[in-house]
């Protein structure tokens, strides 16, 4: 079954760095765009960065110049290296993928917590 298998959640302190990983797995995919959103208790989901097949990465603004996504095409493969972290990072993350001509998957979220 084609599925996001994201990795790389955990407990970090402030200024402190993550990297995760989301990889689509199961089938050879038409992916028109990859990246994460998050959500923090009683707020809504927001993007983070997402990034077209030939494009460049989109951030949303309160990760500008802090977080970096990557991607691997031939690994169907999104890495987002978060750098700077701060207490309102903290939230469930989630993998986003767009396939065509099937439409958006989403990974099962990764808890990431920044806290001292």
């Amino acid at each position: 079954q084609v599925q996001l298998v994201e990795s790389g959640g955990g407990l970090v302190q402030p200024g402190g760095s993550l990297r995760l990983s989301c990889a689509a797995s199961g089938a050879t995919l038409s992916l028109a765009a990859m990246g994460w959103y998050r959500q923090a208790p009683g707020k809504q989901r927001e993007l983070v960065a997402s990034i077209r097949s030939a494009g460049t990465p989109n951030y949303g603004d309160s990760v500008k110049g802090r977080f970096t996504l990557s991607r691997d095409n031939e690994k169907n493969t999104v890495y987002l290296e978060m750098n700077s972290l701060k207490d309102e990072d903290t939230a469930v993350y989630y993998c986003n993928a767009y396939i065509v001509p099937i439409g958006p998957l989403w990974g099962q979220g990764t808890q990431v917590t920044v806290s001292s």
